[in-house]
């Protein structure tokens, strides 16, 4: 007897469940090394402004009575880490944390010239199951990664799961312009521009493809919202940046 096999989007195609998360890898794998480059090219510098806000908003403390220990999910590169660090000016551990091993090598590579180098580990781990303690983070922060978890709630469950009472989740995200007239520059900017640029810094466009669709297939901020709150997280709220183009997220274990 045949079993109907649960499927999810990879960009605009529909694939099983179980096979999403290797076509992602793929894609990580193939742009490791220049993945931070292209983010600059593609946003022309505005995403480092985003991330500065994510950071400016989780406010990490400079001194205290116990370890601030922060997470920082499908952050391979370290550049989130490396900015909540320095916030905090060398108070704050970080653990990034990626399922991909290439973007943790780049990470952990650049990370040597931080500033407070002691302060960061790099771990291989699924968003899905973490390999941690529940109740053992103060933070928890994803820039740019929760669209290509297969099992989005789930992941968001386990947020949930390790952040201790008191503790913070902050999703920085693609979203969808909601600009009229900017919409369609926007789109046509995407679709034109984004894969040919992607081939000519890393040799292949497809990474770059598969990258703005699974931006229009992520949910938008009010349905995103509603599934921090069943995951548990209390008093959300989100926050839209250049006419929509990315959204940061918000939410408190309580």
């Amino acid at each position: 007897m045949n079993q109907t096999r649960e499927t999810t989007h990879f960009g605009e195609r529909t694939v099983a469940l179980e096979d999403k998360q290797g076509l992602v890898d793929k894609v990580f794998h193939d742009v490791a090394d220049r993945y931070d480059l292209m983010n600059d090219l593609m946003s022309v510098g505005v995403h480092r402004l985003w991330k500065d806000a994510l950071v400016a908003e989780l406010a990490p403390p400079k001194a205290g009575s116990r370890p601030y220990r922060v997470l920082d999910m499908a952050g391979g590169t370290g550049d989130i880490g490396e900015r909540i660090v320095n916030a905090s000016l060398g108070y704050a551990e970080v653990i990034v944390s990626d399922i991909n091993d290439d973007m943790l090598r780049v990470g952990a590579d650049r990370a040597k010239a931080w500033r407070y180098p002691g302060q960061v580990q790099f771990i291989e781990a699924n968003a899905e199951e973490l390999p941690f303690e529940a109740n053992s983070f103060d933070a928890y922060t994803i820039a740019f990664g929760i669209r290509n978890v297969p099992r989005i709630q789930k992941a968001l469950d386990e947020a949930h799961r390790v952040l201790k009472r008191g503790g913070r989740i902050l999703v920085l995200e693609f979203s969808q312009v909601d600009v009229p007239g900017f919409d369609a520059v926007y789109r046509f900017y995407s679709d034109r521009f984004i894969p040919p640029m992607g081939k000519v810094v890393t040799g292949d466009a497809q990474p770059y493809q598969y990258f703005i669709e699974s931006i229009r297939k992520f949910p938008a901020p009010p349905e995103f919202s509603a599934m921090l709150g069943k995951a548990g997280f209390k008093r959300t709220k989100h926050h839209s940046f250049t006419g929509n183009i990315a959204t940061l997220f918000s939410g408190w274990k309580l």
